[in-house]
């Protein structure tokens, strides 16, 4: 299709290693506390995970689990009452040219066409014209957003703004891209088309993955681990190892086993929700 680049990797691709002699991210006991007119609010609890170079973990869970604040925390963009994080060995003491986020709102710059989007955090890294040039046209391609690159974020549909926000992350090519419900406001269709768009770079890049969603079906189609967080105070209920091959079959009888048994425990989760709802009412 024209427009359409082949994925390049500048340094070799990496596969998820847990022999290695340290995670690339550690969770370590990590709580979260905020403070309301109410009183205090525990969101998270005891965290205590290991993600690994490469890995695609998705986290997954009921509205209130805290998902979104674990990786607001990852990210640096606000810091644990308790416990550590750690990347590559070294304490998270906020955000990072490590880690690169892609929100569910898009954060595009609506002043700015979808070239001089993806070009930002080049230009304020300091990179040549010629570097800026070279990845804003290589990111055109692989997105497939070449004949839009002249448009502004009100002239494109939600799943086209996505696309540049993702190919923004990747200009400044972070080992981590933390996604948070990036597809939630997307139709199915649209949805999918871009879950597939991002397995196709995580495939070819093998950057380490991070990714909130609330969709059971969309954490086993992506995941190559799921970790199920409790209603709060959120901490680890289940971590599953999806072990399906890609691409995946969403009518395969073991997507279908793994999509039963994630549904009991976010409804057992949800349940929890639901019974503190009406307590409080």
């Amino acid at each position: 299709m024209e427009g359409e680049a082949t994925l390049t990797v500048d340094a070799p691709g990496r596969t998820p290693s847990q022999t290695a002699m340290q995670p690339e991210i550690r969770l370590a006991h990590v709580g979260m506390e905020f403070q309301s007119a109410a009183g205090g609010v525990v969101a998270l609890n005891d965290i205590d995970a290991n993600i690994w170079q490469g890995e695609f973990v998705c986290l997954l869970g009921p509205s209130g689990c805290g998902k979104s604040t674990l990786l607001n925390a990852i990210a640096g963009f606000i810091k644990p009452t308790s416990g550590e994080i750690s990347v590559e060995g070294a304490p998270v003491l906020g955000p990072g040219p490590d880690r690169g986020m892609v929100f569910q709102e898009y954060a595009l710059f609506p002043w700015m066409n979808v070239e001089k989007n993806i070009a930002f955090g080049l230009e304020i890294k300091g990179a040549s014209k010629a570097q800026i040039a070279a990845k804003v046209e290589e990111l055109l391609g692989i997105l497939r957003l070449t004949e839009f690159r002249k448009r502004y974020p009100k002239d494109l549909s939600g799943g086209m703004r996505q696309r540049v926000a993702i190919a923004r992350v990747l200009a400044l090519d972070p080992p981590i891209m933390l996604m948070d419900e990036p597809f939630g406001a997307l139709d199915a269709l649209t949805r999918r088309s871009l879950q597939d768009e991002v397995l196709r770079i995580w495939e070819a890049l093998r950057k380490t993955v991070v990714f909130v969603t609330h969709s059971i079906d969309e954490a086993i189609y992506l995941g190559s681990r799921v970790l199920v967080l409790t209603y709060r105070p959120g901490t680890v209920k289940r971590d599953i190892a999806v072990g399906l091959p890609r691409p995946r079959d969403t009518s395969d009888p073991e997507f279908n086993r793994l999509k039963r048994e994630l549904s009991l425990l976010v409804m057992e989760e949800q349940q929890r929700f639901s019974d503190a709802e009406a307590g409080g009412a």
